[in-house]
């Protein structure tokens, strides 16, 4: 049963702030805990707001920096915010550590954004590290990914299965 959720943050779309027309953007604070404290959830949380990078830009000391993190803390679920083009690379990354159950998900427009997959995305991976024994999943489109077995595909602005 899910007491607490451990969640690092990590930026991506999910936390970009667009500025103008011409797409300007930085990566802002966290939504994952204001979205989380919205919707009542029943257990405790804490944010651990990492970095502030799009996915595009982590270098492995970033992924190196995330896995410390993780395998740091006291708690066994643990929720990543990421960006999604390189969220499976990191994945990869985060796979063997013991005793926790590591779920990874994003957005593919920013949480502040009208009709965002965010607040769907991140009730999918509270869902899943609930009820997945330990190991790392992705969440994403709906569906919790094997992260040996998926892709981003860019074209299609989705998540898909890999043989």
């Amino acid at each position: 049963m899910l007491q607490h959720l451990t969640i690092v943050a990590t930026g991506g779309t999910i936390d970009k702030i667009y500025f103008d027309d011409k797409s300007t953007f930085q990566i802002g604070a966290p939504q994952i805990g204001e979205i989380l404290a919205q919707l009542g959830v029943a257990f405790t949380f804490d944010v651990i707001a990492l970095m502030r990078k799009d996915s595009l830009h982590l270098t492995d000391a970033d992924r190196d920096l995330i896995r410390r993190t993780i395998a740091a803390q006291p708690h066994r679920h643990v929720l990543v915010t990421h960006g999604t083009d390189t969220m499976v690379e990191t994945a990869r990354v985060l796979a063997d550590l013991p005793g926790k159950v590591i779920v990874l998900t994003g957005a593919l427009n920013p949480a502040r954004f009208q009709g965002s997959d965010a607040v769907f995305n991140i009730g999918c991976a509270v869902g899943a590290i609930q009820a997945l024994p330990d190991g790392v999943y992705i969440a994403m489109n709906g569906r919790v990914w094997d992260p040996r077995r998926v892709r981003k595909n860019r074209e299609a602005n989705r998540f898909e299965a890999v043989d």
